[in-house]
């Protein structure tokens, strides 16, 4: 596909976007589900989002219409990716400090890298190798703090939310090679609409308790339109417009700079505490991420994903 014409302010606001908006959606699925049930909440998200996408997408003329196998491709990919992938991260905040859980997701890369030699026996670059030694160091340093674990529920969703990695992983991979609706905007649509019903059914089959917004308090409804709009639909555009401009490299580093933002608004809007051996774990684990996204390990990867994969790397579900 041809490179789109490059815009400098549109550049520049889309890695505003990717860097500070996503980083800053664990902050707000944090409020957010302090109120609210968790799969109420991602359901409520990403169907309202999803239409939204949809209204947009008419008013601009582009076909709504798909194949029935491209419907099955992007449901499934949208359960992988926000129902399973996003819907139980937010359900996971509950338990664990935004920060924290956004330093874990930042493995998504090791995951993405090993899934990619279990099931397809790629080989793992050199480069690579070193990022994945780096990247277990990290994530053990992390996990392992007495003062996190001894939090009720926090083991729980530490490995809550590396599952929610490998589904991730899983989805990048099968999206490589599924047939799904040629434009983004409107596969996007797809994806969020039934992964929002995906997650209302899972929402009244556990039976939470629903509220309508007139009862929300307000920084809570403020963090649900800002995760509906910005965390959905204005940085998943963002993201999709710069891997047609940029290298993927450049989208990837996105993956560096979203935990460095949610840690620090959770402590300063949070007060969620910041250990030395977080602060140590985040250096380590983000080091080997860096190994992993080198160059040479990206063009692996965009072979296997089509330049999918960078996004998977980036979060996160928001």
């Amino acid at each position: 596909m041809a490179k789109m014409q490059r815009n400098t302010v549109l550049v520049v606001m889309s890695f505003f976007a990717i860097y500070f908006i996503w980083g800053s959606t664990y902050l707000w699925n944090k409020i957010a589900v302090t109120e609210l049930p968790a799969f109420m909440l991602a359901g409520i998200r990403f169907l309202t989002a999803g239409t939204l996408i949809f209204i947009i997408s008419r008013i601009l003329g582009l076909p709504l219409k798909i194949s029935k196998q491209e419907f099955k491709n992007t449901f499934k990919a949208g359960f992988l990716f926000l129902t399973i992938g996003n819907g139980i991260v937010v359900w996971a905040l509950q338990y664990v400090d935004s920060g924290f859980a956004a330093l874990e997701v930042s493995a998504q890369p090791l995951v993405v890298l090993i899934m990619m030699r279990v099931l397809h026996g790629k080989k793992i670059q050199p480069m690579s190798i070193i990022g994945v030694v780096l990247g277990i160091t990290g994530i053990f340093l992390l996990v392992s703090q007495k003062e996190i674990i001894a939090q009720e529920g926090a083991v729980l969703g530490m490995v809550l939310i590396f599952l929610c990695m490998l589904s991730w992983s899983y989805g990048s991979l099968f999206v490589s090679k599924a047939e799904l609706p040629k434009n983004f905007f409107v596969n996007t649509g797809y994806q969020m609409f039934t992964s929002g019903l995906s997650l209302v059914l899972i929402s009244m089959l556990l039976r939470e308790p629903w509220s309508l917004p007139s009862t929300w308090c307000t920084p809570v409804l403020w963090s649900m339109s800002l995760l509906i709009v910005f965390g959905s639909i204005v940085t998943f555009t963002a993201f999709n417009y710069l891997l047609r401009i940029v290298s993927p490299e450049k989208v990837a580093t996105s993956t560096y700079v979203n935990p460095i933002v949610a840690m620090t608004l959770g402590w300063y809007f949070l007060n969620e505490n910041i250990t030395l051996q977080s602060v140590i774990a985040s250096i380590v684990l983000l080091t080997g991420v860096y190994f992993i996204n080198t160059k040479k390990s990206l063009t692996i990867l965009s072979r296997f994903s089509g330049k999918r994969i960078p996004k998977k790397m980036a979060k996160d579900l928001k």
